[in-house]
């Protein structure tokens, strides 16, 4: 596989450019391999506890919001999937809240949070270098919107800095 170009803004709705404008350029691959690396280790010092105290007034806890991480980037590589292999089914959206809401993220240890963020990576990283070249370009629509595949490893790696800057804060103010 040769090194994957950053999609255009025309291969993802706009409400994702506030993800991919976050990842730095590179091999998009060697990136979600590293963030993952990072994130885990950021959050490896958080405690139990910690990982159980909301963000803020209305705002998941870091249990949620690692949950939401695996949701989300299974759900988008879901869509990267579908579309490399052309399947023709326009795909739903999600709603977040919801998925949170019955995660049962709260019932789970810390640790099995993260154990379980990192098979994901590994799987999707798995997915994403099976993919021939021409797999990258394919089209597929989601939410009502056309996206390539190509755009979901940076929607991935944009949404997860997202949150880390966000659970980043948390445990400076905790700290």
């Amino acid at each position: 596989m040769s090194q994957l170009q950053r999609p255009q803004e025309s291969e993802y709705v706009e409400y994702y450019q506030t993800y991919t404008s976050r990842v730095p350029d590179g091999d998009i691959l060697k990136i979600l391999e590293d963030q993952a690396a990072g994130t885990v280790q950021m959050l490896g010092g958080m405690s139990e506890e910690e990982a159980e105290r909301p963000l803020g007034e209305g705002k998941w806890c870091p249990k949620q919001v690692l949950c939401h991480l695996i949701d989300s980037e299974r759900m988008f590589a879901y869509r990267a999937l579908s579309f490399a292999r052309q399947d023709p089914t326009a795909l739903p959206s999600f709603d977040q809240d919801a998925w949170v809401a019955h995660s049962n993220a709260m019932e789970r240890s810390w640790e099995s949070l993260i154990e379980e963020f990192l098979a994901a990576r590994r799987s999707h990283l798995a997915l994403f270098r099976s993919f021939p070249d021409e797999a990258w370009t394919r089209t597929g629509t989601a939410s009502g919107y056309s996206f390539t595949v190509r755009a979901f490893p940076y929607i991935v790696a944009g949404h997860e800095l997202h949150h880390r800057e966000g659970l980043g804060k948390a445990l400076a103010a905790s700290g």
